[in-house]
Order: structure tokens, then C-alpha cells, then sequence
């Protein structure tokens, strides 16, 4: 391991919350796809497939700045374990009723129930904010390697989930996704030393986090970045799938993941100058590019190995962004709402890709898995789009219109501003 991320892990405590961040992030890139993977087998309807990735997804958005905001006011383990418990349920029931071919509204009743699932990804990187606050580069590798185990997610857990749910029965992916998602958790949150603070209703700035601007263009960019992600998985699926190899769309997949590792973990061994705006614009311009290669794979040459090339390209461009983000929010949002403002970045994913896994869905139905790839595309330039129009938030301070209140009303504190990255899951 490079120096940088060797010296991060000298304070006690971090190996163990992070290799805990680790197993409860694992349901983010197995369990949307999981269920993609087993109402596809049992019914053959990626639009059913799509549309209940999307329910997940969404309802995930909804309670989850909810959860954070509990967490930041009552602290992780009094809030994350009943909240994953009532998940589990959920997931548990779902698993049950597409196995025994209840009607459909009684699947989307379950998935909507199973998006009360905290965002593991926020509780782990606010410990990191907690132990480097006011050390902004080594908060800055900390928020890498945290990207790098978001990847990490991502390469291992589409194999784990489709290989499974194809190899062995197709309720194997969801199910291992709610074993991982427990034993995570409740592993964090039996780490008492290293649990941020809770701050009292006193101590807690006015309102939601979104009353700042800055995050508020950070969240609508990411819905449009949730909308590539999610599109493509499902896309990837059935792409696969015509080509006469399903299974290897978890590989496929996996390719793209370790595009953004690698971007990562290079990343977070550079410390750049110049605003994090600035970046972040470039890394969001970047992903709607990377596109464009994908539509070209899948239409005129049909071949898998081609389309995986495209994708480990248009993964390097992830990381970056993601880790850019976190050092924004951290500029744009006051310490007391650390945790729910990272969670409306992961939010805005979180719509992105119910949005994207629906639409896609729909088009791989109506005109097959090779147009699919307009989806993300379209997502991208969005995206991109987005990030221009609000990019006068996000510079820094001196730079910004004089109009432009401070996040929430309330300045945030001295230290932040220098922090320089962001790290965001993807989906959470």
C-alpha cells in the first residue's frame, strides 16, 4: 500500500470501521442488480426488473437523508441498527414473494420498505471527517481509499450477485446482499471509540442540509450521474444476455468498477492544486464522454470484450469526480450536517439510478439492449449540463456572487473550506 494510505490507518480504530464500511456497502452495487438478476430469470420482464430497482432506489432516497439526520442529532448505533433491521424485513420479504409468484404489487410494497437501509458509505467517511478534521490532506487520501473500497463494491459485488442468482437459485444475489448488509453494520456500530458525536437539536444548524446551494447543484448533477450508473447495469444485463452469456455481464460490469478503482487510487496520491470546483466540473464534462464509446460498442460491433474496453474508460472518470464531491460538501455544508449532506449526494445517486434502471429497462423492451445505451448517454450530457449551469455555486467563496448565501444561513467552519476531495458512492 502507497505511503499516503498506510499513514492514514495509524490512528486505532480506522482498519476495523473501514473494512466494516466495506461489508455493509456491498448490498449498494449487489442488491439493485440482484433484483434485476432474479425477476428477469423468474418472469423474463426487465420492465418489472427495472421498475423495482427503481422503487428501491427511490425510496432509499426518500429515508435516507431522514436517517442521517437522526444520526448526526442520536449517533450511528442508536439509529442504524433498528433502521437495518426493518430493511432486512423488507428485503427478506420480497425475496418470499417473487419466489412464490405473489402479485406484483406486493413486490414493489416490499422494495419500497426495503430502501429504510442506511448509508453505510456517509457513517464511514463522517468517522474519517471526525479523526482528520482541520488535516485536509490526509482527509483527502482518506476519502480516496474510501472511493477505492466503493469500487472495490462495485468489481465484487455485480459478480457475486449475477453469479449466484444464474449459478444457483435466483434469490441467491438479494439474499447474500442482506447478509452483507447486517454483518456491516452491526460491526460499525459495536465500534463505540471512533462514533462522531451526536450534535443536540441546539447545536444543529436550521433546516435541511439542501437549504445550501452549493449542495443543491452537487444532488440535482448527481441524480442525472445515478441515471448513467443505473442505466447501464441493467443495460449490461441484457446485452449480455442477446449475446448468449448473461453470467458474464457481472464481469463486464466489474471492468467498469476497476476503471474508477484504478482512477482512484492514483487519485488520491496526487494533491492538486486549484479549487475542487473546478475538477468536479471537468471529471462530471469527462463521464458524459465516456458515453458515447459505449453506444458505438454495442451497436455496430456487438462484442463484449469491446464493450468492457469502453467501459474500464469510462470508469476512470468516476473516482475522481466522486472523491471531488465530498471536499464540496464539505465547503457548502455546515459540520453539525456532515452526515446528512453527504447522504443527499448518495440521495441524488440514488434518484439518478431509479430513474435510469426504469428507463432503460423500458427501452431494452421496447427496442433491445443495444439502444439501451442512448439512456446513459443522454444521462451524461444532462449531467454535464447541469454541472455548468450551477458551477457559480461551487467556486470558491471569494469567487462566488455576492448573493450567494452560506450553506444553511450559517458559515461553515474555518477548517473546511480546505478540504480538498470528495468521495461519494455510487447508488449510496
Amino acid at each position: 500500500m502507497p505511503s499516503p494510505y498506510r499513514a492514514i490507518f495509524g490512528r486505532p480504530g480506522t482498519k476495523s470501521f473501514s473494512a466494516a464500511g466495506l461489508l455493509g456497502r456491498m448490498p449498494l452495487s449487489m442488491m439493485g442488480i440482484g433484483i434485476v438478476t432474479m425477476v428477469s430469470q423468474l418472469t423474463g420482464r426487465y420492465g418489472l426488473a427495472g421498475a423495482l430497482s427503481a422503487t428501491l432506489a427511490l425510496s432509499a432516497a426518500v429515508l435516507g437523508p431522514q436517517i442521517s439526520r437522526l444520526v448526526d442529532r442520536h449517533g450511528q448505533r442508536r439509529v442504524l441498527r433498528p433502521a437495518t433491521l426493518v430493511s432486512l424485513g423488507a428485503v427478506a420479504g420480497l425475496l418470499l414473494s417473487a419466489q412464490q409468484r405473489w402479485p406484483d404489487w406486493t413486490l414493489f410494497a416490499f422494495a419500497a420498505c426495503a430502501g429504510c437501509v442506511p448509508s453505510v458509505g456517509s457513517m464511514v467517511r463522517a468517522r474519517w471527517a471526525e479523526l482528520y478534521r482541520g488535516s485536509p490532506r490526509e482527509l483527502h487520501t482518506a476519502y480516496s481509499w474510501e472511493s477505492i473500497v466503493d469500487e472495490m463494491c462495485f468489481i465484487l459485488g455485480p459478480i457475486l450477485s449475477i453469479g449466484l442468482s444464474t449459478a444457483w437459485f435466483p434469490e441467491a444475489g438479494p439474499l447474500l446482499a442482506g447478509a452483507f448488509l447486517a454483518a456491516g453494520v452491526f460491526w460499525l456500530t459495536a465500534q463505540r471509540a471512533t462514533e462522531p458525536v451526536p450534535h443536540s437539536p441546539e447545536q444543529q444548524a436550521k433546516g435541511s442540509a439542501l437549504r445550501s446551494p452549493g449542495l443543491r447543484v452537487l444532488v440535482g448533477t448527481f441524480v442525472a450521474t445515478g441515471a448513467i450508473f443505473g442505466a447501464i447495469d441493467v443495460v449490461t444485463v441484457a446485452f449480455a444476455q442477446e449475446e448468449g452469456h448473461k453470467a458474464a455481464a457481472s464481469l463486464v460490469l466489474a471492468v467498469y468498477a476497476l476503471g474508477s478503482c484504478v482512477a482512484g487510487a492514483v487519485f488520491g496520491l496526487l494533491h492538486l492544486a486549484g479549487p475542487p470546483s473546478r475538477r468536479w466540473l471537468v471529471g462530471v464534462a469527462a463521464m458524459a464522454v465516456s458515453m458515447v464509446p459505449l453506444q458505438l460498442a454495442a451497436s455496430f460491433t456487438g462484442s463484449l470484450v469491446l464493450l468492457a474496453v469502453a467501459l474500464f474508460l469510462a470508469g476512470l472518470s468516476i473516482a475522481p469526480t466522486m472523491v471531488t464531491t465530498m471536499a464540496l460538501v464539505q465547503e457548502h455544508v455546515p459540520r453539525t450536517q456532515l452526515t446528512e449532506g453527504m447522504t443527499w449526494t448518495s440521495t441524488g445517486l440514488a434518484v439518478g439510478v431509479a430513474l435510469g434502471s426504469s428507463a432503460a429497462g423500458w427501452v431494452v423492451d421496447a427496442a433491445g439492449a443495444a439502444h439501451g445505451y442512448v439512456v446513459p448517454l443522454a444521462a451524461g450530457v444532462l449531467a454535464a449540463l447541469v454541472a455548468l449551469a450551477g458551477y457559480r455555486w461551487l467556486r470558491p467563496r471569494a469567487a462566488r456572487p455576492p448573493s450567494s448565501p452560506t450553506a444553511g444561513g450559517i458559515p461553515a467552519p474555518a477548517e473546511t473550506p480546505a478540504t480538498e476531495r470528495h468521495d461519494e458512492t455510487r447508488a449510496g
